[in-house]
């Protein structure tokens, strides 16, 4: 039997030396393909889950609109007409009698830079039955209302802060006069009385 070997043509190779270089680069690879694909199937089932929740909390949404509608519906008949008015107009005296303008004034007292003063200070609500603060300030510059606007922007008391107007050189004599709408939000302790 004739065995045909040619070194320089075919050299040796080492095998195992092969297999443990390599094996065990791709058995890290194949590890960590299998922790990939876990981590999918879990994410893939924790949004199925969150699907279903998302659907039932569509489908309660959905329920309380009709409720709504239906309750709207009931209100808007004739005979109940004068009592839902009633009931519109004594709900939105309580809640101006619940403005408290102590706390606004320690509120807008702990915003307010020296350089301004308030003139007038009128509450109403807004059509989201939010009470809305439209404030006159004066002061000797244009930069105390834009501090004071910026101010009111971080404070949690105070929200949507706009300035509307600006008027230079004002009968009063200070410098600039400027008018500031903001919602007031109190604390939910002032809200229940404490």
């Amino acid at each position: 039997m004739r065995l045909d070997i040619n070194l320089a043509t075919r050299p040796y190779e080492d095998a195992r030396e092969f297999w443990a270089r390599w094996g065990l680069g791709v058995g890290l690879l194949g590890a960590l393909t299998l922790v990939l694909v876990t981590l999918a199937v879990h994410g893939w089932v924790k949004a199925g889950r969150d699907r279903q929740s998302i659907r039932q909390l569509e489908q309660q949404i959905a329920e309380r609109d009709s409720e709504r509608g239906k309750a709207q519906a009931f209100l808007e008949l004739d005979i109940n007409r004068s009592t839902r008015d009633q009931s519109q107009f004594l709900n939105g005296l309580i809640q101006r009698k619940a403005f408290s303008w102590t706390r606004v004034f320690e509120d807008l007292e702990r915003v307010m830079p020296s350089s301004l003063h308030v003139v007038a200070l009128k509450p109403e609500l807004n059509d989201q039955n939010q009470l809305e603060l439209e404030m006159k300030v004066a002061g000797d510059n244009r930069a105390g209302a834009v501090e004071l606007v910026h101010r009111m922007e971080g404070s949690k008391h105070f929200q949507g802060t706009q300035l509307i107007l600006e008027n230079q050189g004002t009968e009063s004599g200070m410098g600039v006069a400027a008018t500031i709408v903001a919602v007031y939000v109190p604390d939910v302790a002032d809200r229940s009385g404490k």
